[in-house]
């Protein structure tokens, strides 16, 4: 009996495991041909700030400088319940600073939503909203790809997450590699599919009717995740922009790292729990793989513990004496399928590091210490899952002061 649970659940996560990475294939190649369109749309740039007097002017100064018409865009820095010189910085720059104080409802997504309704009273009015996080750093034609899109009639765009420590210590490595891999064999792949893609927290781009005709409503801890499986089952599909970056600084500790995630996983099963079942019968009932694989994406965070769950069962197994009761299902399977499984799983990564060109032999070393990164996923899914109803937002403290000259330059 319990080896009839153990291989059905292994069944369900091979199929998965499969799924993706029949996807992945699909990211190998992109398609450089791009329609350019002069400088027409409006935006609205908006900041989540919380505390950032560190970082927050250089993104300000980077921001002024985008390779864009100033006339067509505004800068907005939302100060969220700030303690700190965050706001006296800001207009320091020249840039408005939206002061928010609300002790009861704090949180990115709530202050997103409280800004937006005080950006449809002003009496200047944008073509899009466009988000970013106080820590980032843009790439100067950032503006410009999303002005492309918004031409083309997209209403949900994603620029590509990039990290702008990734070599300060073996944690920002991790990272860096993880956003590499994702944007390439995650992101890229659904893209040249025409299917949804996910927004990723920053460097996100909205039209305005759209906004308004929606509203934000996603509060959650992730709640980009949130907003992007609404837009999906109104038929509304993100689409990823390659070539507009955003750098965003990452926790340099494990410790700190931990305390990130967990409310990233925190905030994902409140996102699986209202989001995968009606998903899943819309993608059945309208015969629909974009909505079927934002419901596969959904519960992404329960494979990752029923992963963690299964392992830790089969090691218990092996530990105590006597005859095994689990029987594994890699025991029915040719030995070569499954050293075919091991090594794609181990070569996705350097795969997506070649492909995204990247030359620093540290992050190549870095692939040595990445599965311990991995694995630490797994205690932290498994305390967020005990966790999950808790909606305390948890402030990622930044530090890492950096002009975007010195992140392209490497």
């Amino acid at each position: 009996m319990f080896s009839v649970i153990f291989v059905v659940l292994q069944v369900l996560l091979v199929f998965i495991a499969v799924y993706q990475f029949g996807l992945s294939m699909f990211g190998l190649m992109k398609n450089k041909s791009r329609k350019k369109h002069a400088p027409k749309k409006t935006f609205a740039v908006l900041v989540a700030a919380h505390n950032e007097e560190q970082v927050i002017g250089a993104l300000i100064e980077n921001l002024k400088k985008l390779d864009y018409p100033n006339k067509l865009y505004d800068i907005f820095v939302i100060c969220d319940n700030c303690t700190d010189r965050t706001a006296e910085i800001t207009r320091e720059h020249g840039v408005n600073a939206c002061v928010r104080t609300n002790a009861n409802q704090r949180g990115k997504g709530y202050a997103i939503e409280w800004m937006l309704k005080e950006l449809w009273s002003m009496p200047k009015q944008y073509d899009a909203v466009v988000m970013f996080d106080a820590d980032n750093l843009v790439a100067q034609d950032f503006l410009r790809h999303m002005n492309d899109d918004l031409c083309e009639g997209k209403q949900v765009i994603q620029g590509y997450l990039d990290t702008k420590n990734p070599e300060d210590s073996w944690i920002t490595a991790a990272y860096a590699i993880t956003y590499w891999y994702c944007n390439r064999l995650w992101q890229l792949s659904r893209k040249n599919l025409n299917m949804s893609n996910f927004l990723g927290g920053t460097g996100m781009c909205f039209d305005s009717k759209l906004l308004k005709e929606m509203g934000w409503g996603a509060t959650s801890l992730v709640e980009d995740l949130e907003f992007s499986m609404r837009c999906v089952q109104r038929g509304i599909y993100p689409v990823l922009n390659y070539d507009a970056k955003v750098y965003d600084e990452k926790p340099m500790s494990l410790r700190a790292s931990a305390k990130q995630r967990l409310r990233w996983m925190q905030g994902h099963f409140n996102v699986a729990r209202n989001y995968f079942f009606p998903l899943l019968w819309a993608s059945i009932k309208e015969r629909n793989i974009t909505k079927f694989d934002a419901a596969i994406y959904t519960i992404s965070v329960y494979n990752t513990l029923l992963g963690f769950l299964l392992t830790i069962w089969l090691w218990i197994d092996i530990a105590i004496p006597g005859p095994n009761v689990i029987q594994s299902i890699y025991e029915h399977l040719p030995w070569w399928l499954v050293a075919i499984a091991v090594i794609a799983t181990v070569l996705q990564f350097p795969v997506a590091l070649k492909l995204e060109s990247v030359k620093s032999k540290r992050m190549y070393a870095h692939l040595l210490t990445l599965p311990v990164f991995l694995i630490t996923w797994w205690p932290i899914t498994l305390y967020a899952f005990f966790t999950q109803n808790n909606k305390t937002w948890s402030h990622t403290q930044h530090t890492r002061v950096l002009r975007i000259e010195e992140v392209q330059s490497k």
